[in-house]
C-alpha cells in the first residue's frame, strides 16, 4: 500500500501546471502628445510671428502660418503644432529664443 501512495504523490508533483503565458504579451503604450502654443503680444509683427513658424516648425506652410499667425492675433492663442515631447519642447524653445510669447507646454 504504500508504494501505491508514493505512486500517486510522485504523479501529483510531476503533473503540469498551466498557467498562462504573460512572457509573451506586449503592452504598448503610446507616448502622450505636447501643444506648442503661441500667444498674443504686443510687439511681434505677423510677418515676424508667420517666419518664424515657417523656420522652426517643420512643413509649416505660409498659407497655414498666416492662419495660425490670425489666430494668435484675434483669439489671442494658437496651437502652432501637436506632437511628442522632445520635438515639442525643441519647437517650443527655438520660438521662444526667437522672441514669441509661448504658453508652457501642454499635454494634448
Amino acid at each position: 500500500m504504500e508504494t501505491r501512495l508514493a505512486a500517486v504523490y510522485y504523479d501529483m508533483a510531476t503533473a503540469p501546471t498551466v498557467t498562462p503565458d504573460r512572457v509573451n504579451q506586449v503592452t504598448r503604450k503610446t507616448y502622450p502628445n505636447y501643444k506648442v502654443i503661441v500667444l498674443n503680444d504686443d510687439f511681434n509683427t505677423f510677418q515676424y510671428v508667420a517666419e518664424c513658424l515657417m523656420k522652426y516648425i517643420p512643413g509649416m506652410s505660409g498659407d497655414l502660418a498666416w492662419d495660425l499667425t490670425n489666430q494668435v492675433h484675434y483669439e489671442g492663442q494658437a496651437i502652432v503644432w501637436v506632437g511628442p515631447q522632445e520635438p515639442a519642447e525643441l519647437y517650443h524653445q527655438q520660438l521662444r529664443r526667437a522672441g514669441l510669447t509661448m504658453a508652457p507646454l501642454e499635454g494634448a
